[in-house]
């Protein structure tokens, strides 16, 4: 008896409104996939913070197609980079009040390492790069535009080739080779 072909990979993209649920997403992605070995999830969720005045709700607005678009553009990037099983992405529009989910990121690898790097590769450039805008309504006043912050352009820098971002090649990439004119030993 021939043995049943195993499903094919899922790599999916949404941009939606309605909430989601984690657990179907993972349960999804691995239904009947015996050759994983690592299934890495991240789910981002809107805080309340305890700035001023507190945070009623995020309104994040984007350009329908282009996001969609933008966003398999990176996961194509992602599957060129690590051998990824399967991998789920959605990204919520629209208002999102604190504790609602904002982001998935799932990734499928038969080793963690992969499935790990993918989806911090993801997420960072989700964070930083991704076509969405978002806005703020807070308890006292109206809030206002989200603006970037530094510390999420250096997290997804590190994913950069090195020409373009003047840092070290990341722990994926392996040892870097040494500049021409150095010896092995780091003599001139």
């Amino acid at each position: 008896m021939t043995p049943a072909a195993a499903p094919e990979a899922i790599f999916h993209v949404a941009v939606q409104a309605a909430p989601f649920d984690t657990a179907t997403q993972i349960a999804r992605l691995a239904r009947g996939r015996t050759n994983m070995g690592a299934v890495v999830t991240f789910t981002g969720l809107c805080r309340a913070d305890a700035g001023d005045a507190p945070l009623t709700a995020l309104v994040l607005e984007h350009y329908p197609g282009m996001a969609e678009e933008e966003i398999t553009r990176h996961l194509d990037t992602a599957r060129a980079r690590w051998p990824l099983q399967g991998a789920i992405i959605i990204h919520r529009h629209g208002r999102i009040v604190p504790g609602e989910p904002i982001v998935l990121v799932v990734t499928a690898s038969a080793h963690r390492a992969a499935a790990f790097a993918a989806a911090e590769f993801l997420m960072d450039w989700l964070k930083t790069s991704a076509p969405f805008w978002k806005k703020e309504e807070r308890a006292a006043h109206h809030g206002g535009w989200v603006a970037a912050k530094a510390a999420d352009d250096q997290a997804a820098a590190r994913w950069s080739p090195p020409a373009q971002q003047g840092q070290k090649d990341g722990p994926e990439d392996g040892p870097k080779a040494a500049p021409e004119s150095e010896s092995k030993d780091g003599s001139r």
